[in-house]
């Protein structure tokens, strides 16, 4: 009976076991099963023809030989050889015509295993694993003991998470093959997936007591490891430790057996027994940050100074570990602190250590470790630029050797991250340009003034310097993918295309190729361009792309579950199933995902008309002349774009018959073909919140810690008018985050929606059951208040000290009572002039009030531009900028909070594109004075 597998290199895996390429039985194995309905012996000979050319991959052979036997007056209507028929013809393609001869020939053989198990394969290569499931278990009825079909409902059932199905058959298959190892470890291992690790176990436990072997090869080391990971997960840690101990000499992989026996030890209290094994770990990999915490935990040393004592005596035996240096730093404070980073960074910057400031990041959490860190370098800097010392100190001792040149570099690019991750652009430039002009060919250093750029609001300077990066090494494949990035952030999605096509397949457009390559990162960033741009269509496109290769990924494991079994990977393989499940849960998934439902909460908000109704609309506006030249317009259009469909249509056939062939030589033949992904239908849907609902369900199931999910979730039951369902994504999101600023506008709209419902009548009406478990939850969702008025009121001074809260409350505010206008816009300028917010959350302010969402209120804004632009001088967003009809102002969010980007687009020309007036403004100018003035002799600061 023929299998079809997903990919042909898993041709070998099957071949190796006593079948064909494609999983076709032979002839020993198809011998012991007669058909329901025989074939003379002719007849039979070219039967089992068909199957070898099926297997040797002949399909056009194949289907001469099928109709040999059809034409056969006495068996034209063979059940069999017309599902083999029609196996072949899928195999070319085909399919309408396969599923008609394999349900023909189901139809006059239903009795037949082989007719069900065919029609199976064809339902499985259409990924219908449901369909495919229900005709192997009717092919088992007619043949319960046919190992092939039970091996194929096996791996069928495991790619569904079937887990009590696939133990059944796994118990079938054991049964019928109680010999070979793949029997006992499927058996394993389906009771492991199901929790039962007892019996898991004890199956695992008799298999291995069973053989006998003098060498102990990689299978039979996993197999032990694997056991052994189980007896952990049933919580028998000392069961564990003893198998450790026991078959250690058995293992090769000798790493994992130290790291189980440590963390084993750690669990069982054994603290003294863990300290010789962590030691010898730290000694096999001295930059394992884990070891040395465990070996800390082992030796029990929890205050302060017995640690960084600890780890000064690490330091002595592993001279060149850089975590037994980095590490005590986390721990330090005061006078200890300075000294240990003084040494630390003095190390760090001789050498030339372009990642140091990344290194130390994590300790900008605590500002007292900033101030030490901000004095010490800049300490540096002045004495390096005086005596070309770190400190005077170091000068005036004649035994200490004067810097290398290359620390003053270092020392100024550690500086300009250093200010910059403060956000005093200003400093920061004035080192980086100081930097540059001492190494102009350092790539870093135009990487991070880049940087610098971007993180003060300006996106198009940030892009010219990346750019500048990338040309002085066009080899490099990180810098060129910054670069592309940044343009993304920009929006200049085709200089991107453009620049990501040095790295891409000749011959193939960089997008079409980046696809291929599953380049998520890429599409993320597109889709968000595109939906800055207002470019709906293509927004979705890039999310739906990026959609289908979490479903490949998902699909690839089905060439695992058999493989891993036979070549005994099996902790790689539970590992696997384990990433699968949850495989959505990933960044870029829920990046594309909330792209996605902001674009369909938007198509739903405002529609997209039809091309032809908005045709039809101008020709009403016409007069009869212009009328007529506008018809013979648009007959030479329809004409020219006739033949061009044609042109296409041609191109299409020929690219599809290139692909054809391309996919039988690479691909999977069988696999079933998406449907196309036009923008101009993707940004016309029938039912926008449906398509929403789509990418929102996966989220719900593995995102639910993320707030976002919930308050996404909201928009959508909203537009539908569903109070529960709005009511349990409200109550979700207040478990998560109770004071959010979103989700208290959230509680507000669902109030007045509420509030509305409860007063009318008639089909809208609330049903009785629906406002008894609304009126549960009343007290603790609205704390009390009346109504939403004194809700908002009463947030905003419980929240007034954040500027999320202040900018959703200001809006409410209006929302609710049009005549506080000024009173929600006095907050939104409060907040600027008393607080030091960041740029991406003055920019949203500003946004806000140019959108014209308080009216006209052009005193407002200019009084907080002005404003702005002495706070952030270097974004372009505040900037004077002529106005033109298709420049807009969009924020860019990146994946770092903190990281925001304002950008001037042009969204005819898809980039960005900036009209500074005459007369800059006062902070740019100044500070383009102040960097000339100390370009050459660098930065200056005071001295502490």
């Amino acid at each position: 009976v023929p299998v079809v597998l997903r990919r042909p290199w898993c041709d070998s895996f099957i071949a190796e076991r006593g079948y064909f390429g494609n999983g076709t039985r032979t002839r020993s194995d198809t011998a012991k099963m007669p058909s329901s309905d025989p074939l003379p012996p002719k007849e039979s000979a070219l039967f089992r023809k068909i199957l070898k050319c099926y297997e040797m991959k002949q399909y056009k052979n194949g289907l001469k030989l099928a109709k040999q036997i059809l034409s056969n007056p006495k068996f034209t209507e063979h059940g069999e050889t017309l599902a083999m028929k029609g196996l072949t013809l899928n195999c070319l393609g085909r399919k309408d015509e396969a599923y008609e001869h394999v349900r023909r020939g189901l139809r006059n053989d239903l009795k037949s295993h082989v007719c069900w198990h065919v029609y199976g394969l064809l339902q499985r290569s259409d990924k219908k694993y449901d369909e495919a499931i229900k005709c192997y278990r009717n092919a088992l009825k007619w043949e319960k003991d046919n190992i092939q079909i039970l091996r194929d409902l096996s791996l069928l059932q495991i790619q569904m998470r079937d887990l009590e199905g696939y133990r059944e058959t796994r118990h079938q298959l054991f049964k019928l093959r109680p010999s070979q190892h793949a029997s006992w470890i499927g058996f394993a291992m389906s009771y492991h997936l199901l929790g039962d690790f007892e019996t898991a176990m004890n199956i695992l436990e008799t298999f291995l007591s069973s053989q006998t072997m003098d060498t102990f090869d990689y299978k039979h080391s996993e197999l032990l490891l694997y056991q052994n990971s189980v007896i952990q997960e049933a919580g028998n840690h000392e069961q564990a430790l003893q198998h450790l101990k026991d078959c250690g000499s058995q293992i090769l992989d000798k790493l994992a057996v130290q790291e189980s026996k440590g963390a084993l030890c750690l669990k069982l209290g054994r603290h003294e027994e863990a300290i010789p094994i962590y030691k010898g770990l730290i000694e096999r990999n001295p930059d394992n940050t884990e070891y040395y915490r465990k070996l800390m935990e082992a030796r029990k040393l929890s205050e302060p100074a017995e640690l960084i004592e600890a780890y000064r005596a690490m330091q002595e035996e592993f001279p060149q570990s850089f975590c037994a240096r980095r590490l005590p730093l986390d721990i330090a404070t005061g006078d200890t602190f300075k000294t240990l980073v003084d040494e630390h960074l003095r190390r760090n910057l001789r050498k030339g250590v372009p990642p140091l400031f990344v290194n130390l990041r994590s300790l900008y959490r605590d500002a007292e470790k900033v101030k030490i860190i901000g004095k010490l370098v800049e300490c540096y800097y002045q004495n390096l630029m005086s005596s070309g010392y770190f400190s005077a100190e170091d000068a005036a001792n004649p035994d200490v050797r004067k810097e290398p040149a290359s620390a003053l570099l270092w020392t100024m690019y550690y500086l300009a991250q250093h200010y910059d991750h403060l956000r005093e652009s200003e400093k920061a430039l004035d080192f980086i340009n100081a930097a540059i002009e001492h190494t102009p060919t350092l790539i870093e250093l135009f990487v991070t003034k880049g940087r610098i750029y971007k993180h003060a609001g300006d996106v198009l300077e940030a892009v010219k310097w990346l750019d500048e990066a990338q040309s002085l090494d066009t080899a490099d494949r990180y810098i060129n993918s910054k670069c592309a990035k940044y343009m993304l952030r920009a929006n200049q999605i085709k200089e991107a295309e453009e620049i990501c096509a040095k790295f891409t397949r000749e011959g193939v457009s960089a997008m079409e190729n980046l696809n291929e390559m599953q380049c998520m990162w890429f599409q993320t960033e597109c889709a968000l361009a595109y939906q800055r741009l207002e470019k709906w269509g293509d927004a979705l496109k890039k999310c739906h792309e990026v959609d289908r290769h979490l479903a490949e990924i998902i699909e690839d494991q089905f060439d695992f579950h058999t493989y891993c079994m036979r070549k005994m990977t099996l902790r790689s393989y539970v590992g696997l199933l384990r990433l699968e499940d949850v495989l959505r849960r990933h960044p870029f998934y829920f990046k594309a995902a909330k792209s996605a439902i902001e674009v369909y909460l938007r198509l739903f908000d405002k529609p997209l008309a039809a091309e032809s109704a908005v045709e039809e609309l101008d020709i009403e506006n016409l007069p009869a002349p212009e009328l007529k030249k506008l018809r013979n317009k648009q007959r030479k259009a329809q004409k020219k774009k006739a033949e061009q469909e044609n042109a296409q249509s041609k191109e299409n056939q020929k690219k599809e018959q290139h692909n054809k062939k391309q996919l039988y030589q690479d691909g999977d033949p069988e696999a079933p073909q998406l449907d196309e992904l036009i923008p101009e239908k993707l940004a016309r849907p029938d039912d926008p919140l449906e398509k929403a609902i789509e990418f929102l369900k996966p989220l719900q199931l593995l995102a639910k810690d993320n707030i976002e999910t919930h308050l996404m979730a909201f928009e959508i039951y909203l537009r539908r008018n569903k109070l529960l369902l709005m009511l349990q994504s409200l109550k979700r999101a207040r478990k998560i985050d109770a004071s959010n600023a979103t989700l208290h506008s959230c509680i507000v709209r669902f109030h007045q929606v509420l509030e509305q419902r409860l007063a009318s009548t008639g089909d809208t009406a609330v049903d009785p059951s629906v406002r008894i478990v609304i009126d549960r939850e009343r007290e603790n969702l609205f704390h009390g208040q009346s109504n939403a008025v004194s809700l908002n009121d009463a947030y905003l001074k419980a929240s007034g000290d954040d500027c999320d809260a202040v900018y959703e409350a200001a809006k409410i505010m209006y929302t609710l009572d049009e005549k506080r206008r000024d009173e929600a816009i006095n907050l939104l300028h409060a907040t600027v002039v008393n607080k030091k917010i960041p740029l991406e959350k003055a920019t949203k302010m500003f946004l806000l009030l140019k959108s014209g969402y308080f009216g006209e209120c052009d005193k407002h804004l200019a009084a907080f531009k002005q404003l702005c632009q002495k706070r952030y001088p270097l974004a372009v967003v505040f900037a004077d900028v002529t106005a033109t009809p298709v420049a807009t102002l969009t924020t860019t969010q990146s994946s770092n909070a903190e990281n925001t980007q304002t950008t001037v687009t042009d969204s005819g020309s898809n980039c960005c594109v900036m009209a500074t007036s005459e007369q800059q403004t006062p902070g740019k100018q100044a500070l383009a004075d102040k960097s000339a003035k100390k370009q050459k002799n660098g930065p200056e600061i005071k001295a502490n």
